[in-house]
Parts: structure tokens; sequence; C-alpha cells
């Protein structure tokens, strides 16, 4: 079914975290969000988000540039042009316009969420979904005491999350670990993040990392160093995963062929949107190797699109897919996200579009500023 675009709405809201989240390379407290509402020319409309955040920590990419970028020269890419698949979008897009995966992402996905609309699917079953239940993990930002860690911990377990990722920087990291395996024991899910806060010359260090029985250690090195997680993953037992590392198919290839890990984290919007997700769980998924959801701290809008990647069959280890009400005292869509007592999230197979429906009046009061974009 061919269909073709009006508009794109961007609107950028900004959305108070319930508590600071702290990572190696900075803090936020309130999330800056790029939203998208597309259009098509028979009045069928749906949302999107780019993941981007407001400085370029995690990514060279932020709000500013994202919503530069679409405007200049996305959007243009898009509107009012027949568009026969939103599988084939990203190619159109990638050709002679190098990076911007976010905000290419953001367009992409909105187009697979337009187009579950218009046929009345849900955008799990346009995909190829197969889950209907995804085990859930939680992301910890790094905290003051190894006894602030501990607490955090505790509280995220007994509400039954499957898998608590740790953030670690050099000097909060071995103190804190120790201190909770000591209290919880070796087998409490565990694993570590680091967002490329080290380097070869601690190679030692990170080594000592093993005694702690982690599930993996993520992106330890810098985001495009592939030969030196290599190096790294040699002397280690723990997993690596790479993240930052995997923008593309290509990169995940060559993860696999130079052994740089053995478990990929698979975010839509930092690899430019679905297709070439599912692209990566494809080749990942051949190779044995098992492959979760990442977070972006997203609204409900970006949370729907997680959670139908993360019901891919290779989707085998727990998600930072947390419900609504771990960042969010009201989220902006409705019914909000919820995780069961057994750390499990229901996959809406039934709902037609991303399964959620989104309070306009809510984001209209969020809204800071706001855009139309049309091929005229």
């Amino acid at each position: 079914m061919t269909l073709k675009l009006r508009s794109i709405s961007l609107r950028e809201i900004q959305m108070p975290l319930l508590e600071p989240f702290r990572i190696s390379s900075g803090t936020a407290s309130l999330r800056r969000i790029l939203l998208l509402e597309t259009m098509d020319v028979d009045g069928v409309t749906a949302w999107s988000e780019c993941v981007a955040g407001e400085k370029p920590y995690y990514s060279p990419e932020t709000v500013d540039t994202a919503w530069l970028a679409i405007k200049q020269w996305i959007a243009p890419r898009v509107l009012n042009k027949p568009i026969s698949s939103p599988s084939i979008i990203h190619q159109d897009l990638d050709t002679s316009l190098r990076g911007h995966r976010m905000a290419k992402a953001a367009v992409e996905m909105s187009i697979w969420g337009l187009t579950a609309e218009r046929e009345r699917v849900s955008l799990v079953s346009l995909i190829g979904g197969s889950r209907h239940k995804v085990a859930t993990g939680i992301s910890i930002g790094i905290q003051k005491t190894p006894q602030q860690l501990l607490e955090k911990i505790r509280e995220a377990l007994g509400k039954g999350y499957r898998k608590v990722k740790v953030k670690v920087q050099p000097g909060a990291d071995l103190d804190y670990l120790e201190s909770v395996r000591a209290a919880l024991g070796q087998d409490a899910p565990l694993m570590a993040d680091a967002n490329s806060a080290y380097t070869t010359a601690d190679f030692d260090h990170l080594t000592k990392f093993d005694q702690f029985n982690l599930m993996m250690i993520e992106q330890p090195l810098a985001c495009d160093d592939l030969v030196r997680h290599a190096d790294l993953q040699r002397q280690l037992t723990t997993p690596l995963c790479l993240d930052e590392s995997i923008t593309d198919v290509d990169r995940a290839d060559d993860m696999l062929r130079l052994g740089s890990g053995r478990i990929v984290n698979i975010k839509a919007g930092r690899v430019g949107g679905l297709a070439t997700a599912q692209a990566i769980h494809d080749r990942c998924a051949s190779a044995g190797v098992p492959v979760w959801c990442g977070g972006m701290l997203e609204s409900g809008i970006g949370r729907a699109y997680n959670v139908a990647l993360a019901s891919l069959p290779n989707f085998t280890l727990p998600g930072d897919i947390s419900p609504s009400s771990r960042y969010w005292k009201q989220d902006i869509v409705s019914p909000e996200w919820t995780m069961d007592t057994a750390g499990l999230l229901t996959v809406p197979h039934e709902s037609p579009g991303i399964g959620v429906a989104v309070d306009r009046d809510y984001v209209d009061s969020l809204t800071v500023r706001s855009e139309i974009l049309t091929a005229d």
C-alpha cells in the first residue's frame, strides 16, 4: 500500500524526570524530547520520538541538531513522495546523507507507525514480532555511595525487574559492585554499563570485574573502537556487550569477525530506525549472539517502538524497557506502560498502530516549540 506524507509536525516537549539520572558522561534531570506527528495525504497520523539528548554526551546528535537535520535534509526526502514500504526508507535517507541516525530514525519509525495505522494492524505484527510478553530490566544511574546503590538494587529486584544495569565509572565501580555482591550474593542478575568511561590503560582494572559474575559489561571503551574491545574481551571471561559501537549491520559484522563482544544492545534510534535494527537482530541471530533492547529515557511514544522491537525472537535478554512510572510522574500516552510483578511487560499485539494513544492535551501543555513541515 503506497502512502504519501502531507506533513511532519515537530514538537519539543520538556518532561522532568522523577529523579536525576547520572551516567559517566553527564546527569539528566529534565528530558527535552523531540516528538514527530506524521500525517499522510488521507489525514491518517502517527507519532514517533527522536531519542537524541539535550547535549552530545551519548551521541554527537542532540535535540537541536536533529530538529535542523529533519527540517533541512530528511523531511524533504519523504514529504509528498510515494512510499511503497517503510522497510526501504532508510536506503533513501542514507543516500548522500551521512550520519544523523537519530534524526533519520525518528522519521523512519514514524512511517512504520503510520503504515500500521493505515493498515489497521499493530506495529508489532507489522515488523514480525512474536513475543506476547517481554522481560524488563532497569538501569540505575551512578550513586553517591555503595549503600545507596544497594538500596536502589534491592528496591528494583523487589519490584520484579529481571536485570539490573549498574552505571559505572572509574572511582565508582569495584567497591560498589563488591558491596552489592556481598549483600545480594552471586545470583542477582546484575550487569555494568560504562558508557565508554575506560581506556586501554584500565585493562588490568577491568579484568577485576570478572569476580562479580556479571551478565555483561557494556561499552567500557570508546564508541568507535572495535579493535581494543576485542583485545579486552580476550582477557575477560565476562561477556562484553556493545552499544554505542554498533551503528549499523556492518559494525555488527565487524564485531563478530573481530570478537569485540558477545552481546549487542540494539536501539532503533541509535542505528537509524527499525529496518536497520531488525537487520542487526537477524545478523546476530544467525551468529548465535543474543541481543536486548536498550533505552534512552524515552516517553511512552518512544517506548512503544522499543516494545515492538523487543518482541522479535532474538531479544532473549531483558531490555531497558521500564514502565512509565520508572521515570515520569505522568506519561504522555494512554494506557501508560506497566510491568507485572514477574518483571514482564505486555506486548500490544491486537492494538492498531503503536499500541497506545497519545494524550494530546498533555503534550500541548508540555510543548515549548513546534513547527509543521510540508512539501510546499
